[in-house]
């Protein structure tokens, strides 16, 4: 009998005969027993896939608009922290008063503090920075000072659509957002945690337009920003990086196909290298696709993505857990998302994790997602949000490793990032998970009509039917690179056969550029003997013109003349009979 099983068997038998002994074992046990093979949740059913056993997803009920309580009572001790119940958003006891309901505000963790700046309330921008204590839950206003040390209640200039980013332990740094009154450039500011106070970097370099509804990725000690609307409301695609160091910006050429314009999108970071981008929404449309920059080569790629891909939504939330990146929130024009999925990043493969009911803060748009640490224990805590009325409510969820178990099953990782490293990170993974229940964090309960060896015997059996299966899949994942290795090879014949004939292509323009330089020229010598020739042409017009004119004036000259030898001759008598002699004399 596996280890799981005896103990739920143990607890059944436990009821029956004394359905007392629980009140009675947590006076003397602060925190209940963890179970390390189970999901958390004694009342979730289980499925069976590929073999393993896995818990089924639940639907949390809503009751009057407000997440219902998603405890399960046999699995709560004194304080919130022992709560057992993973994968399921969950209200903590958020003390009064409340802060200011809001949406596209900014949020970042810092010395389990919850920090909120900024946002949007009734299309009022908001400029207020408050914390939550994740320890006590309560809310408190964050002093800001002047830089002169003064109070100074408006610090800074109200905004929404920015992005709050943790640095150095001590610092705040808000990048971007809309504001009534926008430069032309992206506004980068910090807030001093221990002087209390809002200053505004001064950075170098080209810096981008400024814009909202962008996505700011820290890695290392950069910030690489994609995407969002400019003052103008335009979308946009292009990519930055800050170097925190420098303060120095770079706009980065990158090759490949890059995502569409877009906005109120969501992005992070995968073994410091990989950025992804998923989802987002232009004027008309939400989107669902995926795309990936290798940060080392500065590649656009957009892969296949395995699972139960999400539905389009713009406005929606995410934070990576380990390898996990949880994705919470959004709308799609129509209505909120219900769903919280998690992708596995080594494998490209969502998983549904949850799914809540009606008209709830979580299915919102503009809210905030941080992950950070409560008792030992990541838990993701959202924030705020905007589905027709404004929120402020705080909810949690407790991130298993369901999800990355669940993604192991997948027999082909195809399309992802790195495949080698895709099936490394699932080996590895399955071999934790079987690891936890040797090492003993499993807690196994042996009774007095339950034989030991049996047990003993079952474990054997899983773990070799897991090797086998580790085994299996690690053959079918080395012939599968196999193939990749081929298709590679094959791949690259063909580029060099592409290249050949791209060359010779190449030389046959280069001969026909040539020809169709000694036309032009051929042409242009003949425009201009035709140009000369039709100036020759209009002198020749010009010259018989001319001929034409002298002609007229000779002929008009010699019938002049012709009359006046016609007058001075006395006419046809005075040339039949002589002239008077006195007119002989005078001549």
């Amino acid at each position: 009998m596996a280890s799981t099983e005896a103990m739920r068997l143990f607890v059944k038998i436990l009821e029956e005969e004394d359905p007392g002994w629980y009140s009675r074992a947590s006076n003397f046990v602060s925190e209940p027993v963890i179970d390390g093979d189970m999901n958390h949740n004694p009342k979730a059913e289980s499925i069976i896939e590929n073999g393993n056993t896995f818990p089924e997803t639940k639907t949390i009920p809503i009751e009057n608009g407000n997440l219902s309580d998603a405890w399960d009572k046999d699995a709560v001790s004194e304080s919130f922290g022992a709560v057992s119940v993973y994968d399921q958003w969950v209200s903590p006891p958020v003390s009064t008063p409340r802060l200011k309901a809001r949406y596209e505000h900014g949020a970042a963790v810092i010395d389990d503090k919850m920090y909120i700046f900024g946002g949007n309330y009734n299309g009022r921008y908001l400029s207020d920075l408050q914390a939550l204590d994740l320890k006590s839950w309560t809310w408190s206003r964050v002093e800001v000072k002047a830089a002169g040390g003064e109070a100074s209640p408006v610090p800074v200039a109200p905004l929404a659509g920015h992005t709050l980013v943790p640095w150095e332990g001590t610092k705040l740094i808000s990048i971007g957002g809309h504001m009534r009154n926008p430069s032309e450039s992206v506004q980068v500011m910090v807030f001093d945690l221990q002087m209390h106070t809002w200053s505004t970097l001064k950075t170098y370099g080209k810096t981008p337009v400024s814009r909202g509804g962008h996505s700011v990725t820290l890695v290392g000690t950069s910030l690489v920003i994609f995407g969002g609307q400019d003052a103008n409301r335009s979308l946009l695609n292009d990519l930055h990086i800050l170097n925190l160091e420098t303060m120095a910006w770079d706009e980065v050429d990158t090759l490949g196909m890059p995502p569409s314009p877009r906005s109120d999108h969501a992005a992070t970071i995968h073994a410091e290298r990989y950025l992804l981008v998923f989802g987002g929404g232009s004027h008309t449309a939400c989107f669902n696709d995926l795309h990936v920059l290798d940060l080392q080569t500065m590649e656009w790629s957009r892969p296949t993505q395995q699972g139960e891909i999400p539905s389009p939504r713009a406005g929606h939330a995410g934070v990576a857990v380990g390898e996990n990146w949880f994705i919470v929130g959004g709308g799609n024009n129509k209505s909120g998302v219900s769903e919280t999925v998690v992708l596995n990043m080594s494998t490209l493969a969502w998983s549904v994790v949850t799914t809540v009911q009606g008209h709830v803060p979580l299915a919102t748009e503009g809210l905030s997602l941080v992950l950070c640490s409560y008792n030992g224990e990541d838990i993701v805590v959202s924030f705020g949000g905007y589905n027709g009325r404004y929120n402020n409510e705080v909810s949690v969820l407790k991130p298993s490793h369901k999800s990355t178990f669940q993604s192991k099953v997948i027999e082909t990782p195809a399309d992802s990032v790195s495949a080698v490293q895709n099936a490394t990170n699932a080996t590895r993974d399955m071999e934790s998970e079987y690891g936890m229940g040797q090492d003993g964090k499993i807690t196994e309960i042996v009774m007095d009509n339950v034989e030991s060896e049996p047990t003993v015997n079952k474990v054997e059996e899983t773990s070799e039917c897991l090797l086998a299966a580790l085994k299996a899949e690690k053959e079918e994942v080395e012939s599968s690179l196999s193939k990749e290795k081929l298709q590679t090879l094959q791949l690259k014949q063909d580029l060099t056969d592409a290249e050949a004939h791209n060359s010779d292509l190449y030389k046959e323009l280069q001969s026909v550029r040539g020809q169709l330089a000694a036309e032009q020229s051929s042409c242009f010598k003949l425009e201009v003997d035709v140009a000369e020739l039709r100036q020759k042409l209009q002198g020749m017009e010009t010259l018989q013109k001319e001929l034409e004119l002298l002609r007229l004036q000779k002929a008009a000259s010699e019938q002049a003349l012709s009359a006046k030898q016609r007058q001075s001759s006395g006419g046809v008598w005075g040339w039949l009979a002589p002239p008077p002699p006195s007119q002989r004399d005078d001549a």
